[in-house]
């Protein structure tokens, strides 16, 4: 029997899976299997094109007991805009894990990676923050969206404020994100209130330079980093991750090339091995104790969650009568 491929659109995909609890779940199964040993997770393979303003990453895992593994393919070209076209796009190869043969390959453009992104910062927010009344988000783009919608998943704040470099886009943002979750938003100006008047940061931004600082923490704050996932990248001081009662890790090799350790080991600041996210899911890791510890989760994007999402596709579609070979 020859082996049907699959190729689904980033359309047919919106219409299959969304930034809601179930993929949030789905994507804290990722973590809690990156935990439990026999995952297969090779560093990223990332390339700057310098050039033109771009960057491609590759990444991949086998996980046991998921029936595929994906090989998602993400390219950012930051100059696209000025040609009238996106700076986000990239696929999704999904194989099965028994025979190495090709089921599906999912042209979705990014869609995959928003939503898998945005749900390991729900899953980080359900497992690390305190109770929420106001959140705070940095940047202006799909993701400060996203993890805004995803933090009020599991976190339902009523209120959030929003911080970018540009006025006009943080207004459009502020706007999708008050229609999308019902909360009060509020733009600032500067990033320093805004943090002190959250108990969930989120980071969103490309920032090479710390957006905060050691002396803006304070007790019952969580922050969630996930715009630090190149070399280069540093949105949150190296002093406030050291002063921080938790910091946790995505994947502490990964984090240590591409994240925020990166930069608090380079200034010797952190010489310990942090925790990871999937072993405090697992039980295996420290957890806030405490309303009023100061915890911050670095997140740079795991081979897993694409893994995690792709087999939530197959699995969605195998519901409604499609099944791929294997």
């Amino acid at each position: 029997m020859p082996n049907e491929i699959r190729i689904l659109s980033e359309a047919d995909l919106r219409g299959i899976v969304s930034l809601d609890l179930e993929t949030v779940e789905v994507i804290e199964a990722g973590f809690r299997a990156l935990a439990g040993g026999g995952v297969v997770m090779p560093p990223v393979l990332s390339m700057a094109i310098a050039e033109h303003h771009g960057e491609v990453d590759v990444k991949t895992a086998y996980v046991p007991g998921f029936d595929g593994f994906a090989l998602k393919i993400s390219p950012g070209f930051f100059d696209n805009p000025k040609l009238g076209l996106p700076s986000l796009n990239g696929l999704m190869i999904l194989l099965s894990a028994r025979t190495g043969l090709v089921q599906a390959v999912f042209l979705d453009n990014g869609y995959l990676t928003d939503i898998r992104t945005a749900a390991a910062g729900a899953v980080a927010a359900r497992h690390l923050a305190p109770e929420v009344e106001t959140a705070g988000i940095l940047g202006s783009g799909v993701q400060a969206r996203l993890q805004a919608q995803a933090a009020h998943l599991v976190r339902p704040f009523k209120r959030c404020l929003v911080w970018g470099r540009d006025p006009e886009k943080a207004r459009a943002c502020a706007a999708d994100i008050a229609a999308a979750t019902g909360a009060e938003v509020e733009l600032r100006r500067d990033i320093a209130p805004l943090v002190a008047e959250s108990q969930l940061v989120v980071t969103t931004t490309p920032a090479t330079e710390p957006l905060i600082g050691a002396e803006m923490l304070h007790p019952g704050l969580h922050i969630t980093a996930m715009g630090s996932d190149q070399e280069g990248k540093c949105e949150i001081a190296p002093a406030a991750l050291a002063r921080a009662d938790l910091y946790v890790c995505d994947r502490v090799s990964q984090c240590a090339r591409l994240g925020e350790l990166r930069a608090a080991r380079e200034a010797g600041l952190i010489e310990a091995t942090p925790p990871e996210l999937g072993q405090i899911i697992a039980g295996d890791g420290p957890a806030r104790i405490s309303p009023d510890q100061i915890t911050i989760c670095d997140l740079t994007g795991t081979g897993v969650q694409d893994t995690a999402i792709a087999n939530h596709v197959a699995r969605r579609m195998a519901t409604t009568g499609t099944v791929f070979s294997s």
